[in-house]
């Protein structure tokens, strides 16, 4: 097993993974800005170095500083989380050149994968069900003109490079295509430095619906079970849970196995997530794409398995075969997550950076979890994404989840900021989620 690892990232997920290290008995080196310096994966990890001044590009996005760091502290692996440069070929490839693991699939995976028009060849490779869409990518306005015409409206246009929602334009009728695809391109470039788009038809009223799978550097290849994803606002998740009600046995083992088939098509090694749209009314199942990392929401597949998925990518790229077979995997019960950001939805969700006065997370009782990295007194920094926690619940079914989440959410206590909290209790109290009636547009008309 390793003896040392350096964390590539910063708040809940730096201590999640910092946490599974101390439990394998892996000794860990965090990374921080300057405004991180009282964070509390500094204090929880064995070190802690210093790369760079509070914006990313100088920080978290500074792979010489972060590579130099690892070197410098004779690190064997590097985790990088998610976000950030979780999905970054790049660092992959110098990890790889410095000698040190990445703890993730191979950069050349990350790379057929990362591109999305590149994945959606392999899958129709893989013979894994698609979107109708554009055959590779649109070069120009011209030719996404004659992919819609032949697609017919509404169409989606996508960057290849995208991510978190970003490069993503709904078309509806032939006048606005124009716009919609300059500003995407101008959007992508700008924050992936790529403006390759391409196109698919959309699939109105469908949720989001995304498997996890493991994969060994053996050949071995594992599914974890579904997420129900949804519940978005602008493609940004707020709300995650396991299994997703909405299927039935028949299409769950279709859509599993389809993510296993994917993954093993692309050779995958590490944690990784298919995501799929799921049309409830006639049934069918298309891919979206694969994130090469670890999910924000991995802790309600990990409550329903009792796997825990970051052990398991230590444990994989430390060489090792999946703790796991197939067999062993029993999905028990629901879970649900809330992610709790540090924003003011009462002012178009608005940041809310500060100081934490006050803090009471909630706790007691079975199945119940708290990941976060905040603390009494803590000062939120304006710098990062707002997610300051997230409560995960489990239960024998999925009713008595949503009670354990609604008495979570009435424990949590935090003054000096402005949080979610309490749109989180709007869903949760809203008749049409409590009937599992909801989709990606659910949040958008709710609001």
């Amino acid at each position: 097993m390793f003896d040392k690892v350096l964390i590539a990232n910063r708040g809940e997920i730096a201590v999640r993974i910092i946490r599974a290290c101390r439990e394998l008995g892996i000794k860990t080196v965090a990374v921080f800005s300057e405004p991180d310096r009282e964070a509390l994966h500094t204090q929880l990890a064995d070190e802690a170095v210093c790369i760079g001044s509070a914006k990313v590009t100088d920080s978290y996005l500074n792979m010489q500083n972060i590579i130099s760091a690892a070197v410098e502290m004779k690190v064997q692996a590097i985790h990088p989380g998610f976000g950030l440069l979780s999905e970054n070929s790049t660092f992959a490839t110098m990890c790889e050149e410095c000698n040190i693991k990445f703890i993730g699939p191979k950069a050349s995976v990350i790379d057929a994968l990362g591109n999305k028009s590149n994945a959606r060849a392999m899958m129709i490779e893989a013979k894994v069900p698609v979107i109708p869409g554009s055959d590779g990518i649109v070069a120009n306005v011209e030719e996404a003109y004659k992919v819609a015409d032949r697609l017919g409206y509404p169409v989606v246009v996508k960057a290849s490079a995208g991510g978190g929602g970003k490069g993503i334009r709904i078309v509806r009728k032939k006048e606005d295509l124009e716009e919609a695809f300059k500003s995407a391109q101008s959007e992508t470039l700008a924050a992936f430095g790529d403006d390759t788009m391409y196109m698919e038809k959309l699939i109105e009223h469908a949720r989001h619906v995304e498997v996890q799978v493991l994969g060994d550097s053996f050949g071995n290849v594992i599914h974890l079970g579904e997420r129900d994803c949804s519940l978005q606002r602008k493609n940004q998740k707020v709300l995650e849970e396991s299994p997703c009600v909405a299927l039935s046995e028949e299409t769950r083992q279709k859509m599993c196995e389809s993510a296993v088939r994917a993954a093993k098509a692309a050779g995958y090694e590490s944690a990784g997530t298919i995501e799929f749209l799921y049309d409830d009314k006639t049934q069918n199942y298309y891919f979206m794409e694969m994130n090469t990392r670890i999910q924000v929401e991995h802790p309600v597949t990990e409550m329903v398995t009792g796997v825990d998925i970051v052990k398991e990518q230590i444990k994989i790229a430390d060489g090792r075969k999946l703790s796991y077979s197939q067999d062993d995997i029993k999905l028990t019960g629901h879970a649900i997550e809330c992610r709790i950001n540090a924003e003011n939805p009462d002012k178009n969700f608005a940041p809310c950076p500060g100081l934490i006065d006050y803090l009471m997370l909630p706790a007691g009782g079975l199945g119940l979890r708290v990941d976060t990295a905040v603390y009494e007194g803590y000062e939120i920094p304006p710098y990062y994404d707002s997610m300051i926690a997230k409560v995960i619940v489990h239960g024998a079914t999925r009713e008595e989840a949503i009670s354990k989440m609604k008495r979570a959410l009435y424990e949590f206590i935090i003054s000096g900021i402005d949080t979610n909290i309490e749109f989180q209790n709007r869903i949760l109290n809203n008749e049409n989620y409590l009937k599992d009636q909801f989709d990606t547009s659910f949040l958008s008309e709710m609001l």
